[in-house]
């Protein structure tokens, strides 16, 4: 194999690395994103639940003053009775009094369905407390694990690139120039193997005397239909299988 091939190989597999390095430090950012979205969920789930259960107690107490306003308005309805000596005064009273009663019953049954309610929020209070809670030591933990993944693979991507500079140095640069032009168009597979008469990149069937070229190792040569750098090593079949 040609000098020139065997150090374009060595390059690209560095290269190969660098992109596997460079698409998991990618993914990072989105995971961590989609963790915290998820601890945050959890949160306002309880924070609606707290409203809500704030809310319920607020209109409970609400009602509260309502019956103790009809009380006091029976009350005052009472001592005008006691006052009064006209006979359709008293009675025009004693149907307020009514009436009063008649609302605070209403009221009464309200409360009993916002104690119910009450209830019910109290226990999804406590559900998406405890789901909030598990959520967050989840996340926290699997968010460090991210961070520490980050540190770990943007130390191994200072080092290949460090590798790859040297690696690229050691390349001819006319050699060099072809490779990263093919690099950016077809991504990091540009040095391929001739296998059965086919290009390793594209697969197309290659003209004999490309073939003949390739395993005389004499010179880099490129697939004429996607322009790749081919090479042939003895365990490679040349022959187009049958």
């Amino acid at each position: 194999m040609l000098e020139a091939i065997e150090k374009l190989l060595m390059l690209q597999d560095r290269d190969r690395k660098i992109r596997r390095v460079e698409q998991e430090l990618g993914h990072i950012g989105p995971e961590r994103e989609t963790l915290r979205t998820k601890a945050a969920t959890t949160q306002t789930q309880l924070d609606v639940a707290k409203n809500r259960g704030k809310q319920i107690e607020s209109d409970r107490k609400r009602l509260e003053l309502d019956v103790e306003g009809q009380k006091s308005q029976i009350e005052k309805y009472a001592n005008q009775q006691l006052q009064t000596r006209k006979n359709e005064e008293y009675r025009a009273l004693a149907h307020e009094i009514e009436l009063c009663k008649e609302v605070i019953i209403k009221i009464e049954d309200e409360e009993i369905v916002l104690m119910e309610q009450g209830e019910v929020a109290q226990r999804e209070v406590t559900r998406a407390t405890l789901e909030a809670s598990e959520a967050k030591k989840q996340v926290e933990s699997q968010v460090t694990e991210l961070d520490q993944r980050e540190a770990s693979l943007k130390k191994e991507l200072a080092e290949l690139q460090t590798g790859r500079a040297e690696l690229a140095a050691a390349v001819e640069e006319t050699a060099r120039t072809r490779y990263e032009r093919l690099y950016k168009s077809k991504g990091d597979n540009v040095v391929v193997g001739v296998q059965h008469g086919v290009c390793g990149g594209c697969h197309m069937k290659l003209p004999a005397q490309i073939l003949v070229t390739c395993r005389s190792q004499s010179e880099i040569v490129g697939c004429i239909n996607c322009g790749r750098i081919l090479y042939y090593t003895r365990d490679m079949e040349l022959a187009a299988a049958e």
